[in-house]
Order: structure tokens, then C-alpha cells, then sequence
């Protein structure tokens, strides 16, 4: 008998997101990833001097909010030929890198531990640590209290659910370390980038602010820190969880998509635009021994299931934003963009599987892992440890380039930009690949368009019946009890779902099947 489960909406994500599927003999057989907000900010950007979209986009989203600014300064460098100079890249890199710092660890024990432990297991905790003892107590306050937020409401735990008492107590007070560490990576990107969410700083030809060695001095002790943090706690925690309770979900797959991936590259390491910490690539087919060049010609948008006008699939250089909520057959205010025809996961994942460093592969490799829902917690970790590493050398270089004397941060040049042109801004955000276009005539923007990793990742079915990433990696997932459909959630938060760089207004039509009360 085929049982529909709706969510809606999904919780510790940002944005509105809504999740149905189908479910028959405890299995998922079909499901629909619903974008349930607008996404406008290409139409606020008509009309404007191109030097304000690095400051507007920036606005997309509190979370990931440097990423679009610095996407959007990337595609301004590209339509005025602005030659970004060594302090003005370095600046942008440690602005950035602090960010990434914030958001990895915040997707793992913020947003998505809460799906794995049965965080009432500390009231048997029996061991002497001090520091766990004072986590225990505080945890049993609170349920006395009925004052249990954020850690409630949340689904009833399963059998993949951490009950063991000295792991969960441990995990909680890492949870709030893990609070402290993100001020700190916030403080650390405010110092460069003038204040942190929305940065100040970074602009089209290079960043405004000029790294002063007292602000140098203060990033990296803050930086020592994080990876003191990062090293110490986040990774052996990753390792513990996927490789101890976790590996049963791990060595199956669960929430694995259709084996496409794709990275756009980030992080410039030196004035060679190719030379990435994290290199561009495309995987077909699950096929690693085969990394592909990106061939940006071969994206389109396309619009079918997705509340806006029909086109036949656009580039996003032509790409439009015409709202049309009472079309038929559309779910979703997210569109469904594809490479060659093929929905394509973004993110850590992919950025791990294209770039194939030691220490993912051998994880991959010793542990069976398969990609899926844990293998991306596992992908994120990785990566955060080597950008700390990277991070250091770029701070490094960077205090060698002011202590010169000859640290040149923008190439003012080039600040009047041209009359008409085109660009384009490629990066990686923490969630993915991350894409910014732009037309300029008049001086004026004519057009702009973002395709964004929630947008690759939640996409709903194409014009030749694809299903999203999200969608895919639902297919399979197990659901032993529909009343209690934990298993969709941890799949789905483990994309890190970002809509609000997406969508943006709310469609308060809803046609609720089933109806939960989350965390």
C-alpha cells in the first residue's frame, strides 16, 4: 500500500522547504523536493550600476552571505577585466575561509547531529568528567524546565539513533563548544571583511579594507583556535560517529543520489586563475578514474515543474525570472538546472570525489564508505582540516606582502567598469557550486542570474522528467514507520539545504497529507 508523508516545512535548514514522497513496503518509491518561497533578487538587481550587485546579492542569504559577494565580485572582475592583485586575493580567501570555518561545523552539530543521538541519554550518564557531569546536569534542568529548545522538538530516535550515554553527553557538550567556535569564525571574517554576516569589503577589482597587521595578529590567534577545534573535536567526531554507530547508514549508501557531480573550483591560491585549492570537475556516472573539464556552455535552467514561464531551457547568461504561481504541473519556486542534460550534485561531496585527496579517499577507501548521506558530513570535515592548513599559508603570505610595504588590495584602474559587456563569477560556497551572470548595457545591469548549490541540489524534475538530487537520494531510503519518518530528514539536511539563496517570498498554498510537529 503506497502512503504519501509530507514535511513541510523542513526544519534546521534555511529557507522554506517542503519534502513529499511516496512510501511502499517501508521504502521510498517517489518523491518531491518543494522550494516554497521566491527567489527575486535577479529582478532587484535591473536597472542598477553593476557595482552594487557584489553589495545586494550579498543580502541572498545571513548564512553564506560572503560567498555571493565574493561570486559576484568574481563575475564584476570578469565584465570589467579587473586584475585582482595578491593582497586584494588573499584578503578575499581569509574572509571567505573564515566562513567556511563557521558554516561546516554548524551544518554537523547544529543543524544536523540532532538527527543521530537520542539526546535524553545523558540523564544516565555515570561517568566523572566534570565538564559532561555539568552538560548533564544543565540537559536535566532544562527538561524539568520544559525549556528543552533548540534540542526539541526533533523526531523519536530509531535504530540508528546514538543511545549510548557517555557518546551522546560528549556530543552535546561538543554541540556547545561548537557555538562558541562559530562567534569566533564570524570575529575572524569581521576583521577583514568590516562586519560579518554581509561583509563590507569585498568589491569588484580586489576588497576595500586593508589588512593592518593588528587585524593579521588577532586572525590568527583566533585561527589557532579553530584549528585546535577543528583537529581536536569536529573531524574525530566525524570519524567516530560514521565510522562507529553511523557505519551501517554509511556502508549502505543511504541517500546517495544519481552519481553525477560538480565543482566549479574556489579559493584561488596564486595570480593563476586555474591554481584552486579546490580544482574544477565534472564525475559522470560515479566514475572517478574520468574527471571531466567543466564545460560551462553545457548548463541550462529549465522550468517545467518550477513556478515561473515556460521556456524551452535557458543559459544562465539569458536566463529568466518571469513568476507564473498558478502554473500547472509546477511544485517548486526552484528551477532545475542541468549539466548535459543531468541533475548534479554540488557540495563537499562533490568537491572531495573531484579533487580525490588522501585522506577522503582512504577513509572511502579503508571503511567502505559509499557516498550518501553520511559520506557527506565525512566529506566536510576533510575538507574544513586542509582549508585551516591553507588558510595559515595564505595568512602567512599575506603578513609577508604588508610588512613589504607593497600590498595592493584593489585594482582601482578599472573601477568605472565598461559601457556594455558580460561576465561571470564561479566559485564554491560552502553548500556547492555557486555561479553568478551578468549583462551590462548602459552601464546599467540588464541582466543578472544566480544559480546557486541549493538550486543544483533541490531542484525538482526537468522538462524530460529528472529528478533533482535531493529527489534521487530520497528514492530507496527506508521508512519503517511513516509516522516517524526520520530517515528523510537526515538525508535531506545532510545537502545542507540553503533556499533562501533560492527563493524568497512566501507561496502560502500548501496541501498538507500528513502533518508533524519537527526539530
Amino acid at each position: 500500500m503506497v502512503q504519501k508523508i509530507k514535511i513541510d516545512p523542513v526544519t534546521r535548514i534555511e529557507g522554506h522547504l517542503a519534502i513529499e514522497v511516496e512510501v511502499d513496503g517501508g521504502k521510498v518509491t517517489n518523491a518531491w523536493s518543494k522550494g516554497t518561497m521566491f527567489r527575486g533578487f535577479e529582478e532587484l538587481l535591473k536597472g542598477r550600476d553593476p557595482r552594487d550587485a557584489s553589495y545586494v546579492t550579498d543580502r541572498v542569504c545571513g548564512v553564506c552571505s560572503g560567498s555571493h559577494q565574493w561570486a559576484s565580485a568574481l563575475c564584476l572582475d570578469d565584465a570589467f577585466d579587473a586584475d585582482v592583485p595578491d593582497g586584494g586575493r588573499l584578503v578575499r580567501n581569509l574572509i571567505l575561509g573564515a566562513q567556511w570555518l563557521h558554516d561546516h561545523p554548524l551544518h554537523f552539530y547544529h543543524l544536523s547531529a540532532l538527527d543521530y543521538i537520542d539526546v535524553m541519554a545523558v540523564a544516565k550518564y555515570k561517568g566523572n568528567d566534570a565538564g559532561l557531569n555539568a552538560v548533564k546536569d544543565k540537559i536535566l534542568k532544562l527538561v524539568k524546565a520544559q525549556d528543552t529548545a533548540p534540542l526539541t522538538p526533533r523526531y523519536e530516535p530509531d535504530e540508528f539513533s546514538v543511545d549510548d550515554p557517555e557518546l551522546v553527553t560528549m556530543a552535546v557538550a561538543h554541540y556547545l563548544k561548537a557555538l562558541e567556535m562559530q562567534a569566533k569564525a564570524k570575529k575572524m571574517g569581521a576583521l577583514l571583511g568590516g562586519k560579518m554576516p554581509h561583509s563590507a569589503s569585498i568589491v569588484v577589482g580586489g576588497v576595500t579594507m586593508y589588512p593592518e597587521m593588528q587585524y593579521l595578529d588577532q586572525y590568527r590567534s583566533l585561527l589557532t583556535e579553530q584549528t585546535a577545534f577543528i583537529e581536536n573535536v569536529y573531524v574525530p567526531d566525524v570519524v567516530t560517529f560514521g565510522t562507529g554507530p553511523l557505519f551501517p547508514l554509511a556502508k549502505a549508501g543511504i541517500g546517495a543520489a544519481a552519481g553525477h557531480y560538480l565543482s566549479f573550483g574556489g579559493f584561488q591560491n596564486s595570480g593563476d586563475k586555474k591554481d584552486l585549492l579546490y580544482p574544477a570537475g565534472v564525475v559522470i556516472d560515479s566514475d572517478l578514474k574520468n574527471i571531466k573539464a567543466v564545460d560551462t556552455d553545457l548548463i541550462k535552467e529549465y522550468v517545467k515543474h518550477a513556478w515561473y514561464d515556460d521556456n524551452k531551457g535557458l543559459h544562465p547568461s539569458q536566463g529568466e525570472t518571469a513568476v507564473n504561481p498558478d502554473k500547472k504541473d509546477a511544485y517548486s519556486f526552484i528551477k532545475s538546472p542541468r549539466y548535459e542534460g543531468r541533475a548534479m550534485e554540488v557540495g563537499p561531496l562533490a568537491r572531495m570525489l573531484v579533487a580525490q585527496p588522501d585522506a577522503f579517499m582512504k577513509l572511502v577507501v579503508d571503511y567502505g564508505v559509499k557516498p550518501g548521506a553520511v559520506a557527506r558530513h565525512a566529506a566536510r570535515a576533510v575538507e574544513t582540516l586542509a582549508l585551516t592548513q591553507q588558510i595559515l599559508k595564505w595568512l602567512d603570505e599575506l603578513t609577508v606582502l604588508v610588512a613589504s610595504g607593497k600590498c595592493e588590495i584593489h585594482a582601482t584602474a578599472t573601477w568605472e567598469g565598461p559601457e556594455s559587456g558580460t561576465g561571470v563569477g564561479l566559485t564554491e560556497a560552502p553548500r556547492g557550486a555557486l555561479g553568478h551572470w551578468i549583462k551590462i548595457k548602459d552601464k546599467k545591469i540588464e541582466n543578472y542570474q544566480l544559480v546557486v548549490p541549493s538550486t543544483w541540489n533541490l531542484s525538482p524534475r526537468d522538462d524530460s522528467g529528472v529528478l533533482g538530487p535531493v529527489e534521487q537520494a530520497l528514492i530507496g531510503a527506508p521508512v519503517p514507520d511513516v509516522e516517524n519518518p526520520i530517515n528523510l530528514v537526515r538525508i535531506v539536511r545532510s545537502f545542507d539545504p540553503c533556499i533562501s539563496c533560492a527563493v524568497h517570498v512566501i507561496e502560502p498554498n500548501s496541501n498538507r497529507i500528513l502533518k508533524f510537529k519537527i526539530g
